[in-house]
C-alpha cells in the first residue's frame, strides 16, 4: 500500500525541519511531498538544502489550491491512501499509522484525527472552538452526521476521494467545505482521537478579521452546495 504525507506549506520555514523529522521518526513508511504554495520566507531554500520531496507553487493559491497539488501528485503517483499534515509542526506523525489502522479496519472514506473526542493536547482558542461548533452544527444539521472537529487538518483519504479532490477543492479554508461535500455524497467518515500541538513559531495566516470571513464563507459555500443535486 502506498501512503502519501501531503504537508502544505506557506512561510514554513521555521516549522518544517521538525516536521519532517517527525515524519522520519515516527512515519518511516510513509512518502511525503511539501507543496510549497509560493513561500516568501526561506522555505524553498531549506527543502533545497535538506534535499525534500517539494512541489514548489509558481503563484500563492492558499490552503486548498496547495492541498489540491497534493492530491493531484498522489492521483498521478498512484498512491492508495493520501494524508493531509499540516506544515506548521501542530500534528504529531506518531498518530498517522493510527489513521491508516482505522481506514483498513472501517473501510471509511476517510479518516479524521480528532482533538475534540479524548480533548487532550492543545484545543484551539476560545472563539475559534466556538466557530468548529457552530460548523459542526450545520453539517450535522444539513448531512445528519455528526462529525467534531470538523476543520482538522490531519485527515486520511481512499484512491476514490484522491480522485474527487483532484477535480474539486475549494482554495479558501476547505476542511469543513469538503467534508460536507463528500458526506452529502455518501462517503463514509471516522474521527479517532489524537493530540495535537499549540504552534510553537510563525504565524498562523487566520487572522481575527479573517475568522469572520471565514465563518461567512464557509457557511454560505455549504449551504449552497446541500442545494445542489447529488452527482
Amino acid at each position: 500500500m502506498k501512503k502519501l504525507v501531503i504537508i502544505p506549506a506557506y512561510n514554513e520555514a521555521e516549522n518544517l525541519e521538525k516536521v519532517v523529522t517527525d515524519i522520519q521518526l515516527h512515519a518511516s513508511t510513509f512518502d511525503y511531498i511539501i507543496v510549497n504554495d509560493c513561500s516568501t520566507d526561506h522555505t524553498r531554500y531549506l527543502c533545497e538544502e535538506k534535499g525534500y520531496p517539494v512541489l514548489h507553487l509558481p503563484y500563492n493559491l492558499g490552503i486548498g489550491g496547495a492541498v489540491q497539488a497534493g492530491y493531484l501528485f498522489a492521483e498521478r503517483y498512484d498512491y492508495d491512501l493520501a494524508i493531509q499534515f499540516d506544515g506548521d509542526g501542530q500534528h504529531d506523525a506518531s498518530y498517522l499509522d493510527a489513521l491508516v489502522d482505522a481506514q483498513l479496519e472501517s473501510g471509511a472514506d476517510m479518516i479524521i484525527g480528532s482533538r475534540f473526542i479524548d480533548k487532550q493536547g492543545f484545543q484551539s482558542t476560545r472563539m475559534r472552538k466556538l466557530g468548529i461548533r457552530f460548523l459542526s452544527s450545520l453539517i450535522g444539521l444539513l448531512c445528519q452526521r455528526r462529525i467534531y472537529d470538523v476543520t482538522s487538518g490531519m485527515r486520511l483519504v481512499n484512491r476514490q476521494v484522491i480522485q474527487d479532490f483532484c477535480a474539486y477543492y475549494p482554495s479558501d479554508y476547505p476542511e469543513p467545505e469538503t467534508l460536507a461535500l463528500i458526506l452529502r455524497r455518501g462517503y463514509r467518515v471516522v474521527e479517532i482521537p489524537v493530540k495535537m500541538r499549540a504552534r510553537k513559531r510563525g504565524r498562523s495566516s487566520i487572522t481575527p478579521l479573517r475568522s469572520i470571513y471565514y465563518m461567512v464563507k464557509v457557511t454560505l459555500a455549504i449551504f449552497i452546495d446541500a442545494l445542489k443535486p447529488n452527482t
